[in-house]
């Protein structure tokens, strides 16, 4: 996976506000513009600056400013779409193979998005996801169709130009199907082999490689999270607290679990929850930081589950995943 533009911090922000990570799966669906006047009419109720230009007569501010304030608060709500790009292809000539990979570009609209972030699939990965679509949603799929297998002709170059722009538009009728954006089989296209790597460097004990694989995917699930649940962060996150940790980096290894939190919490992910919580604790002490609320979590967690919350360590959770 390649990403462009600035790079995206796994641990950099701060703990999401309670409920956040739901919220963003609640984001308008692409194309949907109906409820952004509530939604702006609720901003502006929210927002102090916004509520006195409401008010008739009360505000200091000039037409001008309340103009450029509403435009604000609009461009903060415009309906956010996917959008594909497969801008080129190669042709990788091994010993005993040869094919074609395309790279798969994905972009979000609807506000300005400067980390273009890329994954590389070959025919066959389109394949095996069109088979699992199929199995799973075939009556609401019936008319999607897959470009056909060529049995001659794979690498001429412009077979490989009509094939890219074919997958393209493939990938972008796969997302006009709701079924489909809100499904796991959707973020598992573009992130499961990029997992599986990274998990394997991490169980190979090669921390700094897996961390930058495991924030290129980082990128790649913000962008799909508007259409997904907000656990899909968690084994990312929690795979990057383990890295940092590794590598010495216990503020980025603390701000990666403390992110991963509210959503292990709000889904009930026990497994995750008690091993992110014994983490923090155990690094939260060490910088310092106040753990004596993270530590009674934890206590009042295991005390109620009585032995049924594993007692292993986030590091021993994480390299039992994507094996």
């Amino acid at each position: 996976m390649e990403e462009t533009g600035p790079g995206a911090g796994a641990g950099q922000g701060a703990e999401p506000e309670p409920g956040a990570g739901a919220g963003q799966g609640a984001e308008p669906e692409p194309g949907a513009g109906a409820g952004q006047g509530a939604e702006l009419g609720a901003e502006l109720r929210r927002n102090p600056t916004h509520t006195d230009a409401l008010a008739s007569g009360c505000s200091s501010l000039t037409t001008q400013q309340l103009q450029e304030n509403v435009r604000v608060v609009k461009r903060r709500h415009r309906p956010m779409r996917l959008m594909f790009e497969i801008p080129s292809a190669r042709i990788i000539d091994q010993v005993l193979s040869k094919h074609v990979v395309y790279q798969v570009v994905l972009m979000r609209s609807g506000r300005f998005d400067s980390r273009r972030v890329s994954v590389e699939r070959r025919y066959s990965d389109f394949s095996c996801f069109h088979h699992k679509l199929q199995q799973e949603f075939r009556d609401e799929l019936e008319d999607l169709v897959l470009p056909p297998k060529l049995l001659s002709g794979n690498f001429c170059p412009h077979v490989i130009a009509e094939r890219r722009v074919a997958l393209q538009e493939y990938l972008a009728e796969v997302n006009r199907a709701r079924c489909v954006r809100h499904s796991r089989l959707f973020p598992a296209f573009f992130t499961e082999q990029e997992q599986r790597r990274a998990h394997a460097l991490l169980r190979a004990g090669q921390f700094e490689a897996a961390l930058q694989q495991l924030q290129d995917v980082l990128v790649m699930e913000e962008k799909l999270l508007p259409w997904q649940s907000a656990t899909l962060l968690v084994p990312t996150l929690s795979a990057l607290a383990v890295c940092h940790r590794d590598l010495e980096e216990p503020e980025q290894a603390y701000a990666a679990a403390l992110r991963a939190l509210p959503a292990v919490r709000r889904y009930g992910l026990k497994r995750h929850r008690a091993a992110l919580l014994s983490l923090l604790v155990d690094v939260g002490y060490e910088l310092g930081r106040p753990a004596a609320q993270l530590q009674e979590e934890l206590t009042t967690l295991r005390d109620a589950e009585r032995g049924e919350v594993s007692s292993c360590s986030l590091k021993e959770l994480v390299v039992q995943e994507f094996i």
